[in-house]
């Protein structure tokens, strides 16, 4: 064999492995029979080609190209390198990318469609936010939160010390000793009733005691209340209301000596006139007494009687 001969055949496998290397460092093994499939996006999020692609975590493909189409949007090309048939309706859903690790392709499943997906179909496409993503979401109103009260205590700040000027100060560090004084005052106090307490501890105790005994017969006291009549003597109240109405009535009416009394001028008239004619009678039995008693030891006096002394 020729030198030249043997220096083409080289080339032809150089040129061979050089294609067959690149096609599989993109993630395409021309010695297998694979399946393509394509999604479109707006956004690939950082995707890059020999990105893996991923049914419920395991990697049944690559990602083989990425490029514009007339629209702007983004065309991706990814083989099937297993023979898992699934859904055509399912998704391309790129995620994950964190830190460290970049983007890839997930495959999820759509369980209710019967019809399955050929090589050259167009899947519906997604993209779930990565951590990176998540993480400025959440932390975007957190530091619009923090600006804001930063702010907010940036104009505490100036008028505390607006208002705490010299003066201010000075009374405050007043404030504070007479404070200090008082706490100690208070802890001498406290200190005081302790000892007062521990000297009386025994007639504190006492008293306690006597106190129970007292709620005690207290309770002994309202346990007989509790068993009285109430309902009898509210009976009787009322039939006693019920008589001092009808005594008043009578009263009123003109009956019985009492309202005659009350209501008659001239049986008052003709009982004070009975008064004073008593009264004028009592005045003469004492004052004429001989007129209206006589009796003697020795038998009766014929004397008559002589009102002279009467009418001096």
């Amino acid at each position: 064999m020729k030198k030249e001969l043997k220096v083409g055949i080289l080339v032809i496998a150089a040129v061979a492995l050089l294609v067959f290397g690149y096609n599989f460092l993109k993630g395409n093994n021309l010695l297998n029979s694979s399946r393509t499939f394509y999604a479109v996006y707006d956004n690939v999020e950082g995707l890059s080609a020999s990105a893996p692609v991923t049914i419920n975590g395991y990697q049944v493909g690559t990602v083989t190209d990425i490029r514009f189409v007339d629209s702007g949007d983004l065309l991706v090309t990814f083989n099937f390198n297993s023979d898992f048939e699934f859904p055509k309706e399912s998704v391309a859903q790129i995620y994950g990318g964190g830190l460290i690790g970049g983007k890839s392709i997930q495959i999820e499943l759509d369980k209710d469609s019967d019809v399955m997906a050929k090589s050259g179909d167009t899947l519906q496409s997604a993209v779930e936010e990565g951590l990176i993503e998540l993480v400025n979401e959440k932390l975007t109103p957190l530091k619009d939160k923090i600006t804001n009260a930063v702010v907010e205590v940036d104009s505490l700040l100036k008028s505390i010390n607006y208002v705490l000027d010299m003066d201010t100060r000075n009374n405050l560090k007043k404030s504070i000793e007479n404070l200090s004084g008082t706490l100690g005052s208070l802890n001498s106090s406290s200190s005081d009733i302790e000892s007062v307490l521990k000297v009386n501890k025994d007639k504190i105790n006492n008293s306690i005691d006597k106190f129970s005994q007292t709620a005690d017969n207290l309770s002994k006291f309202s346990d007989t209340l509790s068993q009285i009549e109430l309902n009898k003597i509210v009976q009787n109240a009322d039939e006693t209301i019920s008589n001092l109405n009808e005594f008043s009535d009578k009263l009123n009416n003109g009956e019985g000596s009492i309202s005659k009394l009350l209501n008659d001028d001239q049986f008052y008239l003709n009982l004070e006139n009975a008064t004073k004619e008593m009264e004028e009678l009592m005045r003469d039995i004492k004052l004429n007494p001989k007129r209206y008693v006589h009796f003697s030891l020795f038998g009766k006096n014929d004397k008559k009687y002589d009102n002279s002394e009467e009418k001096e």
